[in-house]
């Protein structure tokens, strides 16, 4: 028999830390005074702009991203979304603080090093593709794989994989100017792909496109970094996009990042006014789940004063705690009774009408 105790789970180091990260643009000899003024409260970033001439463009950041997850970073025009994202590879030098990808420090790194970093770990898709016209769907493609030296052969093959990937398979040998824009983002898609990062940073790719283009476009990013295991991290102004695609949203205003959470999070408890303003417009129906709304079994048990979960449960429709608020509103219409939370197999909770409508409403018992 072994008697040894589980070993702890390992919890995998994240794919990219960004840790105290500000960025003050102007007078390089005013730079350090005016991140310390701003710091210990003496100036504000309007005052440091209007008497100093700098700009502090992000302020403070700190955040992780996991392995795997599609990371949004949200905000209004000048907020410092698109600032930050340059960061992580280091497309700005941040004034202070450390950005960390894969275990390495990105600031530290010399010049060889962080060429090496942006050409095998991270790709990254710009709003303006910037395709050369002269070079071919499949040339461009290839590009950064040729940048890096790999051979015809291999660089020819791994962009017409990728191409595959994103549903260009038959347009190789056209040129930019006969691609629509959505198509042109793919092949942007491609271009990063076939270089086989692991991480990938998006800047607003989608946001020039029609509304139509831009949801089908949101759905098959979603399903490429999940079906090939890649981390993201994806800037929007637009709160439904990062809704749509992110597993987390960063929102930023004014260089700060004011919050940060699953859409659902963010959805049910905005961090402050500001964020409430953004998602007031936003519905709950598919980001609630049972779990987050249910009444714990204990509590359901102690305040109905009587019987055993089986007897309070009796013939109840069952769901899991995964289970969407529109599935729930479906199961309370037809059954119109109360609905049990299982997990593994165990009751964990009741949702009733009340628990149900309150989420509808955007609230939550207190």
């Amino acid at each position: 028999m072994n008697l040894k105790p589980d070993a702890p789970a390992v919890i995998p180091e994240p794919a990219v830390k960004c840790r105290n990260i500000w960025k003050v643009f102007g007078n390089a000899s005013k730079i350090a005074m005016i991140r310390n003024a701003v710091i210990n409260g003496e100036l504000g970033r309007d005052e440091a702009r209007g008497r100093y001439g700098c700009l502090v463009a992000v302020e403070d950041a700190n955040f992780e991203v996991r392995r795997g997850e599609i990371f949004c970073i949200m905000g209004l025009s000048g907020s410092g979304k698109s600032t930050l994202l340059r960061h992580v590879n280091r497309l700005i030098e941040p004034t202070s603080g450390d950005v960390i990808v894969e275990g390495q420090s990105v600031p530290s790194l010399g010049k060889s090093a962080l060429r090496e970093m942006r050409a095998r770990t991270i790709g990254m898709v710009f709003q303006n593709v910037a395709l050369l016209p002269h070079r071919t769907v499949e040339q461009n493609t290839r590009l950064s794989l040729e940048l890096r030296g790999e051979s015809h052969e291999t660089s020819r093959a791994a962009a017409f994989k990728a191409l595959e990937t994103v549903g260009l398979s038959g347009w190789e040998e056209r040129y930019p100017r006969e691609l629509s824009g959505g198509m042109q983002q793919r092949v942007g898609l491609a271009r990063a792909l076939a270089a086989d990062v692991n991480i990938l940073l998006m800047d607003e790719p989608f946001s020039a496109l029609d509304p139509l283009i831009r949801k089908q476009l949101q759905d098959e990013f979603r399903r490429l970094v999940r079906t090939l295991g890649k981390t993201a991290l994806f800037v929007t102004h637009d709160l439904d996009e990062a809704i749509r695609i992110g597993d987390r949203i960063a929102i930023m205003r004014d260089g700060k990042i004011v919050q940060t959470g699953t859409p659902a999070e963010i959805v049910l408890n905005p961090a402050n006014d500001y964020v409430a303003q953004f998602v007031g417009g936003i519905s709950p129906v598919h980001l609630v789940t049972a779990e987050k709304v249910m009444i714990p079994m204990a509590q359901h048990l102690a305040e109905s004063g009587n019987g055993t979960v089986e007897q309070q449960i009796g013939t109840l429709p069952v769901v899991a705690t995964s289970a969407n608020l529109t599935h729930l509103i479906d199961l309370q219409i037809e059954t119109g009774s109360p609905i049990a939370v299982e997990q593994d197999g165990v009751i964990v909770g009741i949702v009733g009408t009340k628990e149900i409508l309150r989420a509808v409403q955007g609230k939550r018992e207190s």
